[in-house]
């Protein structure tokens, strides 16, 4: 087991994915300063079950990600950083905040590909596209539905279900996949699942009454 700074925070990092952070909080300025002295500069991302990321006291979820911060810089009232996920971890004890959040862990298997995963690949590719070019319709997406994907098949799976336009709770689902299959299908599952929602979600708006249905009518 190995003791790491973690930071807890409301959303969920995969590895081989980026992720930007504005550090502002002194308890995790001083994490930084810390951090910064080794190589590489690690630290560890959960996700939040309850609570905020602000302030401390939260409770979080016992997997999550390395971070290996790539890019620093500071900026008036924050520094903003980018790190990029690389293995994923088991939290096995919280230690006290004295004075950022620590824990001991272990680190998780990585994924291990077999050329027999290709059609199931295609499958959950096409339909996380499919899902990302549908959720666009509604919101603006951080990715694209034509972002290029790395050409190593295990980082292109993390790569799938970080751009996949799901929610952090199925996030940490996919984080927990014990095999690439495993990963594959509930990517597939999900990403269909989140484009019957969607589905449902327009057709309500398109539903919903107008001014216009109102005009003739009398009470």
């Amino acid at each position: 087991m190995t003791v790491m700074p973690m930071f807890p925070l409301g959303s969920v990092l995969f590895p081989s994915m980026p992720t930007a952070l504005r550090i502002f909080e002194e308890r995790y300025i001083v994490m930084l300063s810390t951090v910064l002295q080794e190589e590489p500069a690690e630290f560890g991302i959960v996700l939040i079950e309850r609570g905020s990321e602000v302030g401390g006291g939260e409770q979080r979820f016992p997997v999550g990600t390395i971070a290996r911060i790539a890019q620093v810089q500071a900026s008036e009232g924050f520094i903003g950083l980018v790190a990029q996920g690389t293995a994923r971890v088991q939290v096995e004890e919280w230690l006290e905040d004295d004075p950022y959040p620590r824990a001991r862990i272990t680190t998780l298997p990585e994924l291990e590909w077999h050329d027999a995963l290709g059609p199931l690949f295609d499958e959950a590719e096409s339909t996380v596209r499919r899902a990302l070019a549908q959720a666009s319709e509604f919101v603006e997406q951080q990715w694209g539905a034509d972002v290029e994907l790395s050409a190593d098949p295990v980082e292109a799976m993390w790569q799938l279900a970080g751009i996949a336009p799901l929610g952090p709770l199925d996030q940490v689902r996919l984080l927990r996949a014990g095999d690439a299959e495993a990963l594959l299908r509930q990517l597939i599952e999900l990403a269909n699942d989140a484009m019957e929602v969607l589905a449902v979600t327009w057709d309500d708006i398109d539903d919903f009454p107008t001014p216009d249905d109102f005009r003739d009518g009398g009470a």
